[in-house]
């Protein structure tokens, strides 16, 4: 069935992990006492750019600013949509530096940058998926962003309640799959409200559920290219599930990163 899976090329943006670090705590993951091995971190985050490469994708890269350890999580900055850009605007104060120097990348690149007036924080919480966005709340964005991306792109955004603090974006707990009208996702019900798990069951009839052991192991943080899943090793489940629908996992350990409650998500903005 692999063989019917068809990839497209992507355009990822990524920052390097040359300051990461947990020097402050903003969600469950996160243990300032608990160190981090940077040499550890940089080879793997320098295997995940090697593997976007060897499956044929574009990688940027935007230089790193001292004093912005989670500016390494690119996919916080900003949701890019037909070309254009909504900015950031972190939740945590230690992270709102970062939106000014994403803003700065892509003004450099030739993008205008819609700067949020709510807390939003890109495709944390903002995954397009085909016919509209599903955005994340509870923890960080606000439904007022959702509002905010709906009228400046003009795209129908569908919002999910989180309730579990350990999957305080969305795309800790759900990814997708597929470009175009038909796009699939794979998700944890267990991190979302009974409204919204009701809403993804309506939407998505044929999604993989993955289990709560693979949630934790960062498997729904992961980046698919329509044919390749670019996906945690530990979250074995998922993959077997993933490879029996047709889908080619692709084991990238960012165990590192996870201190930061992050993974290879995280540290992925897709520029489309």
């Amino acid at each position: 069935m692999s063989e019917s899976r068809v990839p497209s090329r992507r355009r990822y943006l990524v920052c390097e992990p040359r300051h990461f670090t947990v020097q402050y705590a903003i969600n469950p993951w996160m243990h300032p006492d608990r160190p981090v091995d940077i040499d550890l971190a940089r080879g793997q985050w320098a295997e995940l750019i090697g593997a976007y490469r060897t499956h044929g994708h574009t990688v940027d890269t935007v230089e790193p600013v001292t004093g912005l350890p989670d500016m390494v999580f690119a996919a916080n900055s900003a949701l890019v949509l037909e070309g254009r850009v909504f900015g950031s605007f972190f939740h945590a104060p230690e992270r709102r530096p970062e939106s000014s120097a994403y803003d700065s990348w892509f003004k450099a690149a030739g993008y205008d940058v819609h700067r949020p007036e709510s807390v939003c924080e890109g495709e944390g919480d903002l995954v397009p998926a085909g016919r509209w966005v599903l955005a994340g709340t509870g923890f960080r964005t606000t439904r007022e962003a959702h509002r905010e991306v709906q009228e400046f792109f003009g795209v129908p955004v569908i919002s999910l309640q989180l309730v579990n603090p350990w999957f305080y974006h969305l795309d800790t707990a759900l990814f997708v799959l597929d470009e175009g009208h038909d796009a699939n996702i794979a998700y944890w019900p267990g991190a979302f409200s009974p409204g919204s798990r009701e809403v993804l069951a309506r939407l998505y009839p044929d999604a993989v559920l993955a289990t709560r052991e693979d949630a934790l192991a960062f498997g729904l943080n992961s980046v698919s290219d329509g044919r390749h899943v670019f996906i945690s090793p530990r979250a074995e489940e998922l993959a077997a599930r993933l490879a029996r629908q047709g889908y080619v996992p692709v084991p990238v350990d960012l165990s590192e990163f996870h201190k930061a409650g992050g993974g290879i998500k995280c540290c992925t903005q897709e520029i489309r």
